[in-house]
C-alpha cells in the first residue's frame, strides 16, 4: 500500500486567501477567504489585498488542517503560489509557506498559478473525468486568455493568447459600462440567461487564427451603449437581459472559433477549460454541445476549482512532489510568470 502523501497548499495570488490539504490526489479541504473590501472600489486594490492576506492566512490554514482532520506534523510538504499575481499578495503566501516548511523541516514546493489552473483537472473525485495527454486547454480568467497544448503534467506550449485584454476583463468592463456591480462577469451570465443572444450583433475582432483581442470589442460595446442612450436614456434598464445575452454570445463565439481552429491545427480533440471564466454557463453549455457536434471530449472543472483556490495548487504540488521537484528556500515570488515557466 502506498503511503499517504499530505500536501498543504497556500494560494494568495490576488484577493482570495486560500489553503487546501490534499491526500495523494484527493482534496480533504479547500478553504477560501474572499476579500469584500474591494467591491466598493470596482476592482482589486493591491495594498488592501496584501493586508487582508496577512489577517486571513493563519485562520485559513488552521481551518484547512482542521477540516482535513490532520495535524501539521503529518504534512509531507508545503506548496505555495510563486506567481503570477500581485506582488504584495504573493509575498504574504511565499513568506508564510517558507517559514512553515522550515519550521516543520519538510520540502517546499513552488507552483505556477497558471499551470495549477490547468492541472486542477487531475484532482481525483467521484465521477471526475481526467483528461488523457495530449489535450488542449483554454485558460480563461480576469488576467489571462490562452490556448495551451498540454503534452504532460509539466510540458505545456502556448498556441495562442490575447494580444491585449483578458476575457474576464472584457466581461467585467462591459458590466461596468452597464452600471453593474463588480465583479460583473457573473452578473452578465445571470441576466444573459433571460435575454436574446442575437438581439444586438457586435463585431468580432480580426486577429490571428489562435490569438485573441478584446479591447476593440469593449470599445464597440461602449460606443453602442452611448449611442443608444442618446436616443433613449432608459435603454440599459429596458434591454438589460438582451444586452447581456448579446455580449456573452459574442465573447463565447470568439472563444469557440479559436478552439475550433486549435483542433483543426493540432488534430487534438480533447478540450479542457480552466480559470475563473470557465464558470460561465454559456461556455460550459457550448462545450457540451461541441462533444455531440464535433466528437470532442470535453473536460469542465467543478465550480470550486475554477476561481483562484488552493486545491489546484495542492494537486500541482502533489504532482511535483512525486517528481522530487522541490524549491530552494531562496525561491522568490514573481508577479509575471508564463504558463511554460
Amino acid at each position: 500500500m502506498n503511503k499517504s502523501i499530505y500536501i498543504l497548499a497556500i494560494e494568495s495570488s490576488c484577493d482570495d486567501t486560500s489553503a487546501s490539504v490534499i491526500c495523494n490526489a484527493k482534496v480533504l479541504s479547500n478553504v477560501v477567504a474572499n476579500q469584500e473590501v474591494h467591491s466598493k472600489y470596482g476592482g482589486v486594490v493591491p495594498e488592501l489585498a496584501s493586508r487582508a492576506h496577512q489577517q486571513n492566512i493563519v485562520p485559513v490554514v488552521q481551518q484547512a488542517l482542521e477540516q482535513a482532520n490532520i495535524t501539521k506534523e503529518q504534512l509531507s510538504a508545503i506548496a505555495f503560489t510563486k506567481g503570477p499575481g500581485l506582488m504584495g499578495s504573493l509575498l504574504v503566501g511565499t513568506s508564510f509557506a517558507k517559514s512553515l516548511a522550515l519550521g516543520l523541516q519538510i520540502p517546499l514546493i513552488d507552483v505556477n498559478h497558471m499551470q495549477a489552473h490547468i492541472l486542477a483537472h487531475f484532482i481525483e473525485e467521484e465521477n471526475s473525468k481526467i483528461p488523457e495527454f495530449p489535450f488542449i486547454c483554454l485558460t480563461i480568467s480576469g488576467g489571462h486568455t490562452q490556448i495551451v497544448k498540454v503534452t504532460n503534467h509539466f510540458e505545456m506550449e502556448i498556441l495562442g493568447q490575447t494580444i491585449d485584454d483578458a476575457v474576464g476583463e472584457a466581461f467585467d468592463k462591459s458590466a461596468k459600462i452597464l452600471g453593474l456591480a463588480y465583479p460583473g462577469g457573473p452578473l452578465i451570465d445571470k441576466y444573459a440567461k433571460l435575454g436574446n443572444p442575437k438581439a444586438y450583433p457586435f463585431t468580432k475582432p480580426k486577429v490571428g487564427d489562435l490569438d485573441f483581442s478584446f479591447s476593440g470589442l469593449k470599445t464597440g460595446i461602449l460606443y453602442f451603449i452611448q449611442k443608444q442612450q442618446r436616443i433613449n436614456p432608459n435603454f440599459i434598464e429596458e434591454n438589460l437581459n438582451d444586452i447581456c445575452a448579446s455580449i456573452q454570445y459574442t465573447i463565447v463565439e470568439i472563444l469557440m472559433d479559436k478552439l475550433k481552429n486549435a483542433v483543426k491545427k493540432t488534430g487534438i480533440k480533447r478540450i479542457a477549460i480552466a480559470g475563473g471564466v470557465s464558470a460561465n454557463s454559456e461556455i460550459r453549455a457550448r462545450l457540451q454541445l461541441a462533444e455531440k457536434h464535433f466528437g470532442w471530449s470535453t473536460y469542465i472543472p467543478k465550480f470550486e476549482y475554477t476561481t483562484d483556490n488552493a486545491a489546484m495548487i495542492a494537486i500541482t504540488g502533489y504532482l511535483k512532489f512525486l517528481n522530487n521537484n522541490y524549491a530552494d528556500v531562496s525561491v522568490t515570488a514573481k508577479a509575471r510568470l508564463k504558463v511554460t515557466e
